[in-house]
């Protein structure tokens, strides 16, 4: 998989704030979903799936497209489901990239499946392994990471919210360390920044100055 499929949009210029801090939220700050469609000429009912999330600590209107093809557009507590719609409706061509990208990750051939018994051993060694480095790293660079999961995930390396729990796929185990590590720093930088613009990269140039390789490394791998 890549890395998460997120993109972050700068604020608005004009905001609409209501007056309740959390007008959708449960109590205990959880973000809660807010359904809703587009209007007609973003919109695809035959293709496109999108879900409204109020989240009280988001900062500004931000896109991500699920494994299973939902659009989710998350709203800052001041915004409104018609701004995020017109949010949505000027990245559509952001969001067709990322669903044909999505596509053709199904449509490519998988390579054969591991026996339960090496799977679970590979799982294990991933348990071992992964979440230790990370705190390395995240120590190394001043940072704490709230919670570690290994997952079995299809189409991602590895995610982070803005809560600090970090996810990584069990596979990073089976590539080289400096990309494996690389993997790493990215979702440890998210801590800093949860988007992928300019100085988030930054960000991860000065952590991982053989981040570009690395990338590269995991576009073979994926193509292959």
């Amino acid at each position: 998989m890549q890395l998460p499929l997120v993109f972050d949009a700068p604020e608005p210029r004009t905001r609409n704030r209501n007056p309740n801090p959390n007008p959708n939220g449960n109590r205990n700050g959880n973000p809660e979903p807010e359904p809703g469609t587009l209007n007609a000429e973003l919109l695809n009912p035959e293709r496109d799936r999108f879900q409204f999330v109020r989240h009280p600590r988001a900062r500004r209107y931000v896109l991500s497209v699920t494994d299973d093809g939902i659009v989710r557009v998350t709203l800052p507590r001041w915004g409104s489901k018609r701004e995020a719609a017109a949010f949505a409706s000027r990245q559509r061509a952001w969001i067709d990239r990322q669903l044909q990208k999505l596509a053709a990750e199904r449509a490519r051939p998988r390579p054969p499946e591991l026996s339960p018994g090496a799977l679970r051993a590979a799982v294990a060694r991933a348990r071992r392994e992964l979440p230790p480095r990370l705190r390395e790293l995240a120590a190394l660079h001043g940072l704490a990471v709230a919670r570690i999961s290994i997952r079995n995930q299809r189409w991602r390396w590895g995610s982070c919210n803005r809560g600090g729990h970090i996810c990584l796929n069990w596979r990073l185990v089976t590539m080289p360390e400096w990309v494996r590590d690389y993997v790493l720093i990215h979702e440890l930088m998210h801590l800093k920044r949860m988007d992928h613009s300019a100085a988030f990269w930054k960000l991860v140039a000065a952590a991982c100055p053989a981040y570009r390789e690395a990338r590269a490394w995991l576009r073979a791998a994926r193509s292959s």
